[in-house]
């Protein structure tokens, strides 16, 4: 999905995760326990009592909860007799410290990135080679992770969209249009012209497995691709594959690109699903083609995607089937995901060294991106002479050395980097547009 300028529930849930547990330690802090029987404001017993009716210990010397949160902080051998006693008098207070603290700690090791050792990691693809060979209806599904390789940023990695703003850090801007096709690309589409691979179902908009040569019918792009707008007046609906981001005047619930179709002259939209919003479009999200994979799969291989999205669509998992007759499920990722108690194997690794490792054991040659095969240039639907100004994204470079002699020459003459669209609402989150004048 794409980031839009404006948060939705999903966004929001996702941001406060953070927040969540800041809120819960100052809310604690403003909680003074009241000692002894005597009831609290909310008409409850006090939380710090004791077994009985008498405290411990005098009530001006009852702990707060910075106090009892910093003895806690010490190891149990440098704590002394009165802190020792201090805890046993607030046994509640202290449960209550070591369920936020192990909820912390829980969150923290979700979110670190964990890598395999080259050993391990090899015996691992060793068994997922065998895998692939043996299945008999294999799909792949992709998220962002794939992508880095490209210098396109995942979501929730380190460096991630949501990790970057959830810091309250700014996001830098990429020129997707000199994002290329990168191994695991390649190895996808390779892996499905040897019939290995199926049916690929990508997360992704950024379009790099259509122009890595997957063919259009094994390929489900469940949130949109950048490249792409279409006409649903027409019916069909008319699609128009572009080689600039098309996204550039969209947003959240925003879609229109300002261009018309040239058949009825009704406003072209994109393809992008953003957070919040749900997929109608039958091209090229394909959810048809998607579930029929689904239904039919034995083998599902996760290639970089934290699975927090995918996992909300119920078709792709089968879990309609019985537990024993369902996929068998296979992940590559850095990170902790909600599937991986259900996963045969866990691969930790980054996907294009995975992927280089398993098209070894496979025996098979991993192509090299050709961009005089880039199939989005001959799929690309020219713009009409009054739509030259319709917007000012850098197009993905041509095949020829004229070409990029004049997109060098652009470049320097154009410096400043790209906004909006479908990545760049979300790395421009909180500006306003400046109407032109």
């Amino acid at each position: 999905m794409a980031a839009g300028r404006s948060l939705s529930r999903s966004e929001r849930k996702a941001a406060a995760r953070v927040e969540f547990l800041r809120q819960e330690e100052q809310r604690e802090r403003r909680r003074q326990v009241v000692p002894g029987g005597q009831k609290s404001r909310r008409g409850g017993a006090s939380r710090g009592a004791g077994l009985g009716n008498t405290p411990p210990f005098p009530s001006s010397l009852f702990p707060s909860f910075d106090q009892v949160s910093r003895i806690l902080r010490k190891p149990a051998a440098d704590r002394s007799a009165d802190e020792a006693m201090l805890l046993s008098g607030c046994q509640e207070m202290v449960r209550d410290l070591e369920r936020l603290r192990k909820k912390r700690e829980r969150l923290r090791r979700r979110l670190e990135e964990v890598c395999d050792e080259p050993d391990e990691l090899k015996r691992k693809v060793s068994k997922l080679s065998a895998v692939v060979q043996g299945a008999k209806h294999l799909i792949v599904y992709t998220g962002a992770g794939i992508s880095t390789a490209a210098s396109i940023p995942d979501y929730r990695g380190p460096n991630g969209v949501w990790t970057m703003l959830q810091k309250g850090r700014s996001i830098r801007v990429t020129d997707l249009s000199e994002a290329e096709p990168t191994l695991t690309h390649m190895s996808i589409a390779c892996l499905h012209n040897n019939k290995l691979v199926k049916h690929v179902v990508s997360q992704n908009c950024d379009g790099l497995h259509l122009r890595s040569g997957l063919p259009r019918e094994a390929l489900s792009e469940l949130h949109g691709n950048m490249y792409i707008e279409v006409c649903t007046s027409c019916t069909p609906n008319r699609e128009y594959v572009r080689i600039f981001d098309v996204t550039e005047r969209t947003a959240l619930h925003r879609h229109q690109t300002g261009r018309l179709c040239h058949k009825c002259g009704a406003q072209l939209r994109d393809t992008i699903v953003h957070f919040g919003e749900k997929g109608i479009l039958q091209q090229p999200l394909n959810w048809e083609a998607a579930t029929e994979a689904a239904s039919k799969a034995d083998v599902i291989l996760c290639l970089g995607s934290s699975l927090k999205v995918l996992k909300k669509y119920p078709h792709l998992w089968c879990m309609s089937k019985p537990p024993r007759h369902r996929p068998k499920l296979y992940i590559v990722n850095l990170q902790w995901t909600p599937k991986d108690d259900l996963a045969v194997l866990k691969l930790h690794g980054r996907c294009d060294d995975v992927m280089k490792l398993l098209m070894d054991e496979l025996g098979l040659p991993i192509p090299s991106y050709d961009r005089m095969k880039d199939p989005i240039f001959s799929l690309a639907v020219p713009l009409q002479p009054a739509e030259e100004s319709s917007h000012s994204r850098k197009p993905v470079a041509p095949p020829t050395s004229l070409h990029e002699v004049q997109l060098g020459e652009e470049q320097q003459m154009h410096p400043d980097p790209p906004s909006g669209g479908w990545f760049g609402r979300g790395c421009a989150k909180g500006t306003k547009r400046k109407k032109n004048s």
